[in-house]
């Protein structure tokens, strides 16, 4: 079997069973079986596939078709300007949560060095990638889950980054140590009636921990936004992802608890996504 015939195969197969982009996913899943660039594989369309291959393809093309995240079957995902692995421990990064490391740079001047803590750490997408811009800054990365630490830790070294970040698997509740400068935060904002309606690949793939926000979907931004009043210095910024119908719940508890807003942000649909604000007292 040729290169062409597997990729219209596949995608048939996929489009059949309603997977979303089957043509690009099955692309991206003969570029992994094969160890090449996809435009590469454009390139010799013609070229024959040895069993083995097929055989890899057709494993990794099932589990795609059970709607498993595409990410997780290449491995890795690529956020803000660099790559990430990625497994079922994290949450797949967004093009959406890039928006809190855009609106963090600019609270980090290139010759400072700052302290940040980062809340929820995930695959550590947002601290790497931020301590690639601002090396002079000093990281924490915490995360409730271990498995997802892990996975953190395997993406700093990736990226020479292994003795810059500091990463500790404990809840927001149980940190003790202050004097921030800044603190990001991308927490389970998710309530439990959209849990439920999300589409399948992340429902039953993505870990619930990194998606549940509780009951209203506030449960994780309170908790963050409590701590964070005695984490932070005085006019020390909290910046945060939020859903995009929590603004004015989440404008209120930060209000409430002694925070002025300095800005909120829209993501890639025109959506509130992100909420600067400053600790004042």
């Amino acid at each position: 079997m040729i290169y062409g015939e597997i990729l219209k195969k596949g995608s048939n197969f996929l489009k059949k069973n309603k997977i979303k982009n089957p043509y690009l996913d099955v692309e991206l899943i003969l570029s992994k079986v094969l160890k090449k660039k996809r435009e590469e594989i454009i390139l010799n369309i013609n070229k024959d596939l040895k069993s083995a291959d097929i055989s890899k393809f057709k494993h990794y093309l099932f589990r795609r078709n059970q709607n498993e995240p595409i990410a997780y079957i290449l491995g890795f995902k690529y956020f803000w300007k660099h790559k990430f692995l990625t497994n079922k421990s994290v949450l797949i990064p967004r093009p959406d949560t890039e928006l809190v490391v855009e609106e963090t740079l600019k609270y980090l001047a290139n010759n400072k060095s700052k302290k940040i803590l980062d809340v929820g750490t995930g695959s550590g997408c947002i601290i790497i990638s931020l301590i690639k811009e601002r090396p002079k800054c000093s990281a924490t990365a915490i995360d409730i889950s271990i498995k997802a630490i892990n996975v953190a830790k395997t993406n700093a070294k990736l990226h020479q980054l292994e003795n810059k970040i500091n990463f500790i698997n404990i809840d927001i509740d149980k940190y003790k140590s202050s004097n921030y400068d800044l603190i990001i935060s991308n927490p389970p904002y998710i309530n439990s009636i959209e849990l439920n309606r999300l589409d399948d690949d992340i429902k039953f793939h993505e870990p619930k921990l990194a998606l549940s926000g509780g009951f209203d979907g506030l449960r994780e931004l309170k908790k963050v936004i409590f701590k964070s009043k005695k984490l932070l210095k005085i006019n020390g910024k909290l910046i945060l992802e939020i859903g995009h119908k929590q603004k004015n719940q989440c404008v209120k508890i930060l209000n409430e608890n002694k925070f002025y807003i300095n800005k909120i942000s829209k993501d890639l649909s025109g959506k509130d996504r992100c909420i600067v604000s400053s600790k004042l007292q």
